[in-house]
C-alpha cells in the first residue's frame, strides 16, 4: 500500500458543501474527488482543463466595438434581412 499524507486547504464554505454534495451524487467524498484531479494533473502536465482569461483580446475588442457602434449609428446602412443585403451585394 502507498504511503499517504493529510493535505489541508482553505476554500469557501458554500462551495466545500456544493462540491461535497455533486461528489456524493457522484459516488465519491471530496478526497477522493481532489485525488482525482492531482492524478489527472499529473497525467496531462499541468491543469486537466483550459485555464484562461475570459477577456477577448484588443482585436476582439476592436470588432466588438465596431460592431456596437455600426448597431446604433444611423451613418451605417442597415438591412431588414439577409436577403435585402445580398441583392444589394450581387447588383
Amino acid at each position: 500500500m502507498s504511503e499517504t499524507t493529510n493535505f489541508t486547504c482553505r476554500m469557501d464554505t458554500k462551495i466545500k458543501n456544493q462540491c461535497e454534495e455533486m461528489y456524493a451524487e457522484l459516488g465519491v467524498n471530496l478526497s477522493t474527488a481532489v485525488n482525482v484531479f492531482m492524478r489527472e494533473s499529473l497525467r496531462v502536465g499541468g491543469f486537466p482543463f483550459d485555464v484562461r482569461l475570459k477577456q477577448p483580446n484588443k482585436t476582439t475588442i476592436a470588432a466588438m466595438l465596431e460592431a456596437e457602434k455600426a448597431a446604433t449609428d444611423p451613418a451605417y446602412k442597415h438591412y431588414d434581412d439577409v436577403e435585402q443585403l445580398l441583392k444589394e451585394l450581387k447588383e
